[in-house]
């Protein structure tokens, strides 16, 4: 799943945790699982880079993570409450939710995960493919 290179900055809603990337952003993936939908209220739409094409600028202090389960954290500012970041162990890349991003951002959307597990409430109908749960073996380096 390709996504776009060069430069990016984006930041939380209050403006205290900023971020910049450079380099490859993957393409951005949508997953509807339970904790995503939790964090976010609808699904967590996401890219993700390379930790060392990650900068993130947070001189106040706010950004927090929470581990929200044995394999993974959320970065999210402790101010305005922004879900920012999603972070597995024992992996160098992290994910950044694409609505962070300052505009234009030149991303698209790829594809859903975690669809067994989506919102009553809503229809998944943009034509992109929606996987039961996680994307397939050939691409498991990109999942959220």
């Amino acid at each position: 799943m390709t996504g776009i290179a060069g430069s990016h900055t984006g930041g939380c809603l209050c403006g205290a945790v900023r971020f910049r990337t450079e380099g490859p952003l993957r393409a951005v993936i949508a997953c509807h699982c339970g904790q995503c939908r939790r964090q976010s209220g609808l699904y967590y739409a996401a890219t993700d880079v390379d930790d060392t094409c990650l900068t993130i600028d947070d001189q106040a202090g706010m950004l927090c993570w929470y581990h929200s389960s044995n394999q993974a954290a959320r970065g999210f500012c402790k101010r305005c409450g922004s879900a920012l970041f999603w972070r597995a162990r024992k992996r160098e890349r992290t994910s950044i939710l694409a609505g962070a991003f300052d505009p234009p951002t030149g991303l698209q959307m790829a594809a859903h995960i975690y669809c067994a597990d989506k919102g009553d409430f809503y229809t998944i109908a943009d034509g992109l493919p929606q996987h039961a749960r996680d994307l397939p073996a050939e691409h498991s380096d990109e999942t959220e």
